[in-house]
């Protein structure tokens, strides 16, 4: 168990200290060594999770009554893995990205942190620490957002700041009750709320089950709460808007899957209004995110509320509370996080070659980065969900858990949603696709110039768009093993 601790806090010491990188460092030993301690990172966890899977290991307590606890589990296991190989590719794509920008050591620095913390939070063994290191990753990620210092940027960064605060004291409202009601704070208990103490206090545990997902879900880019994810991704250096679309927002996902399912037991809360409630708010969060995608002119903006929609797909299934939509929202968890670092990435590769940041601009782009566009639109038919990528899998399972769950009339209207959601998913990534290899009669294309990136950028964008592609192809031992979470 120490292993794992060691593995989880080693790329936090590591970044901060390359936040005192010295400007007259090498730029090469400074970003090779960033890269070998997050494969050292990698190696470490890969092992211990692996070797403590339900073991229990105290770190200290708080006032001799809070524990502080790490207890790796399969679900945990799925958004480190998750964790691990994005921040790796988005280590990989800066080097190339961050040439120009100031600050680099800055940068990594709180990148590595951000991944140590993700670590430590994926290994959560109960409410409290899980909350500690919920709280953690927020203020870790704040300094990615507004890293070029611009007006826009430190807008965006107090906006994530003050929305993820507000969540995650909903969330504290809800633990309070959770530990006086609760007969343990562990994780992995089918609930911690025994049945007839929930039955004498159904109404007010109902209410506290209820803030506490929408405390959660902020993170996640649930509707109310959504409003922050547009103006922060955008704003972040492109690498860093990748790891947060692809797996900072998943550490609210997580959150919910832990109150749904471990806090207090989607037997207690099927059927009730809670449910009922949270279904209609994850419905109406995919369908307005996909609307908002298709009318947004910029690029990463438009990604942006892309993550808001496709996202809730994922709550959506674990509000459905089966285990055949629940195998769907993980499945999910790994699709949307290979495919969206993939957009990003390109969107970043674009901008960094070309400069262009609008749809529009972008006319003709797959003569000038014809490899980077591939990438793009095989990342398109993921996240639509054409086969063989890894999203329709996941969407026929959602879909699957959505018509036998026989919760009417969501079990239509989910399904309904979804098909729209993927047609207007096609709507705002396809023709950019289309007009970006088919520019027209009247484009010029002896103007053009070859401008792919690097094989820094190149390579990452490459190993993700394949992940997504093999997740697609070989899905039968993923989802026996999220079937397995579930049971």
């Amino acid at each position: 168990m120490y292993m794992l601790l060691v593995a989880c806090i080693f790329p936090i010491f590591c970044g901060i200290g390359l936040l005192f990188y010295n400007k007259n460092t090498n730029r090469k030993l400074l970003w090779g060594t960033a890269l070998t301690q997050v494969l050292l990172t990698a190696g470490l966890f890969a092992t211990a999770a692996y070797e403590n899977l339900g073991k229990t290991c105290e770190l200290f307590s708080l006032s001799g009554q809070i524990e502080i606890v790490l207890k790796p589990d399969l679900a945990g296991l799925l958004f480190a893995v998750l964790a691990l190989v994005v921040f790796g590719c988005a280590f990989v794509f800066s080097y190339e990205y961050m040439k120009h920008e100031k600050k680099e050591g800055r940068y990594l620095g709180f990148l590595m942190i951000a991944l140590g913390v993700y670590l430590f939070l994926c290994c959560a063994g109960n409410l409290v620490t899980f909350y500690l290191f919920f709280e953690m990753l927020t203020v870790t990620t704040f300094p990615l957002v507004l890293h070029n210092e611009s007006h826009a940027a430190v807008l965006a960064g107090l906006k994530y700041l003050l929305y993820s605060l507000c969540g995650a004291y909903a969330a504290l409202f809800g633990i309070y009750f959770v530990a006086h009601y609760a007969e343990t704070l562990i994780f992995g208990q089918k609930g911690m709320i025994s049945p007839d103490v929930f039955v004498q206090n159904s109404g007010l545990l109902l209410v506290v089950a209820f803030v506490m997902v929408l405390g959660f879900g902020v993170k996640a880019g649930m509707f109310p709460m959504h409003a922050w994810l547009t103006s922060a991704h955008p704003a972040a250096p492109a690498p860093a808007s990748a790891v947060l679309s692809a797996v900072i927002v998943k550490a609210g996902v997580l959150g919910v899957f832990r109150v749904v399912y471990d806090v207090f037991g989607w037997e207690i809360l099927q059927g009730t209004w809670v449910q009922n409630v949270l279904l209609c708010m994850s419905i109406l969060t995919v369908f307005m995110g996909s609307m908002l995608a298709y009318g947004e002119p910029v690029l990463k903006k438009r990604l942006a509320y892309s993550t808001i929609s496709q996202v809730s797909y994922i709550l959506f299934g674990l509000f459905l509370m089966n285990q055949t939509a629940g195998t769907g929202s993980f499945l999910h968890v790994l699709a949307h996080g290979f495919v969206k670092a993939v957009l990003f990435l390109c969107a970043g590769a674009i901008i960094f070659r070309t400069g262009k940041t609008r749809v529009e601009e972008l006319r003709g782009i797959g003569k000038e980065m014809p490899l980077t566009m591939c990438c793009y639109t095989i990342a398109s038919l993921g996240l639509i969900g054409i086969p063989p990528m890894g999203g329709f899998v996941s969407k026929w399972y959602l879909c699957m858990g959505a018509l036998s769950s026989h919760r009417q009339p969501f079990a239509w209207i989910g399904v309904v949603v979804l098909l729209i959601s993927a047609l207007l998913t096609a709507g705002y990534l396809l023709p950019i696709s289309v007009q970006g290899f088919l520019p027209g009669e009247d484009f010029d294309d002896k103007a053009c110039e070859r401008k792919e990136p690097t094989a820094w950028m190149t390579f990452p964008i490459l190993v993700l768009t394949l992940l997504a592609l093999v997740m697609g192809l070989f899905p039968n031992e993923l989802i026996r093993w999220f079937t397995g979470i579930l049971a």
